[in-house]
């Protein structure tokens, strides 16, 4: 997928690739249900999470892969070792394959990783 130029993230997982759907669809949910607090919105073509105004999380579907972007949140000493054996940069993961991504990592960042 190009950049989305959805403007709500129900119309940014309906035009998503229907082999990569559930997979937004769920990280959508591992979000929603561990960052208290959040508005959900669209910045940048993809979904993104905010806190207090604050970008903690996003995450898009590209043409190779999906990524996740951990922009207002660090990863706790205690799940820094799963983290680095994924495909990572600086600000994002990406997974290629859906049985690859992290959800439940992601959900324990998300409840117990400092806000930035």
């Amino acid at each position: 997928m190009v950049q989305s130029k959805a403007t709500t993230v129900e119309t940014y997982l309906a035009e998503a690739d229907t082999t990569r759907r559930p997979w937004l669809e769920k990280l959508r949910d591992v979000v929603r249900s561990n960052l208290p607090g959040h508005v959900e919105g669209m910045q940048w073509g993809m979904a993104v999470y905010t806190v207090d105004g604050k970008p903690i999380i996003a995450f898009a579907s590209q043409k190779q892969y999906v990524s996740v972007y951990l922009t207002g949140v660090t990863v706790p000493p205690a799940y820094q070792e799963p983290w680095s054996r994924l495909d990572h940069g600086k600000g994002c993961v990406r997974f290629r394959k859906a049985e690859k991504i992290e959800y439940d990592l992601l959900a324990a960042i998300l409840r117990d990783g400092g806000r930035l």
